[in-house]
């Protein structure tokens, strides 16, 4: 295995002392902008981790963790939140919760105030307009300081850091080979999700899934950009324009919106019309005909979250790699698909 990269040997490359680095590296305004640009640069193309156990060594550690979610309704990170809480409880560990509400500029501003205070790690599900804009350069510092980072759900590629999803490409896939074995052609997909990563792979599985059952695509009945002030209208249009059997929605939202309508318009669920949703919350149970809806699994995926993230505060192997857990997901099967004769 690769030696890793000390202070030592960054102080050696510049030819200045250890502490310069070190003030570097945690933005020290002693040291100028040109050096520390310049050592920042190269630590990271080194892939430079600090040695957490030195630094805990050196001062008292905190006991509080860090966790952004983009929003507090979604039943989904509620169920996430309660997940991490009680790994976090169960290892004597604060949480201090923080909602980005789906905006880039609140989740900037809540890192830097994490930064400021003494936190462990960080456990992060990124903002629409984070994976719409693509930029989360406001997480590296949090990795050049040692601080461990693990996000789940709404992850990035271009952070090196541990990792829990669903396979959201596999996930969509099913659905969709669902309601194509229960006589549905016409398929819509109806989401409020944006640019985020996961809505693209969700349409690369229903793109995937149609191809392999020679059902040609037809752009016209993707809607992965509603807003949600305008997604009923959206769907009302769609349906009254007789285009589709079925809809998969990529959130609970855009399902359970697409189920009302429907039943505003006098449409037969699911003889006439077939519905299924990702996350499997409260309303798909309730609403009438109940949802059919894919279970990514909250509870459990805030608990691996959390668990992966305790481990790498308190491991002593700090060279490990990062990994990307995927959680498996489920598909309760209720009354807005037709029952699959099983063979």
């Amino acid at each position: 295995m690769k030696r890793k990269l000390s202070l030592d040997d960054i102080a050696k490359h510049f030819k200045v002392s250890k502490s310069t680095v070190s003030k570097a590296l945690n933005d020290s305004h002693e040291i100028s902008a040109r050096t520390k640009a310049k050592i920042v640069a190269y630590a990271k193309e080194q892939k430079y981790r600090p040695n957490l156990n030195a630094i805990n060594l050196r001062k008292e550690s905190s006991q509080s963790v860090g966790v952004i979610i983009p929003n507090v309704l979604n039943y989904f990170f509620a169920q996430v939140i309660s997940g991490v809480e009680k790994v976090l409880n169960d290892h004597g560990y604060n949480m201090i919760a923080c909602i980005s509400n789906e905006s880039y500029n609140k989740e900037v501003a809540i890192t830097e105030m994490l930064r400021k205070g003494a936190i462990s790690g960080l456990l992060v599900s990124l903002a629409e307009e984070t994976g719409k804009m693509d930029k989360v350069d406001h997480f590296e510092p949090f990795l050049n300081k040692g601080i461990p980072l693990v996000m789940f759900d709404r992850v990035s590629s271009k952070l090196e850091c541990d990792k829990v999803t669903i396979n959201d490409t596999k996930a969509a896939y099913n659905a969709t080979e669902h309601l194509i074995k229960s006589g549905c052609k016409r398929i819509a997909v109806v989401s409020l999700l944006g640019d985020l990563e996961i809505s693209k792979l969700r349409i690369n599985g229903y793109h995937q899934c149609l191809k392999d059952h020679n059902i040609e695509l037809d752009q016209s009945l993707i809607f992965e950009k509603l807003e949600k002030s305008f997604m009923e209208v959206e769907i009302r249009k769609l349906l009254s324009a007789g285009k589709v059997d079925a809809i998969l929605g990529l959130e609970e939202e855009a399902g359970v919106t697409s189920l009302l309508t429907a039943n505003s318009l006098g449409m037969k669920i699911p003889e006439a019309l077939s519905i299924i949703c990702f996350t499997n919350g409260v309303l798909p149970k309730y609403v009438r005909p109940s949802l059919t809806s894919i279970s990514q699994h909250g509870y459990h995926m805030g608990q691996r979250a959390a668990q992966r993230l305790v481990s790498r505060i308190e491991q002593t192997q700090t060279d490990k790699a990062f990994e990307t857990e995927v959680i498996k997901t489920t598909m309760i099967e209720r009354d807005s698909t037709i029952a699959l004769v099983k063979t």
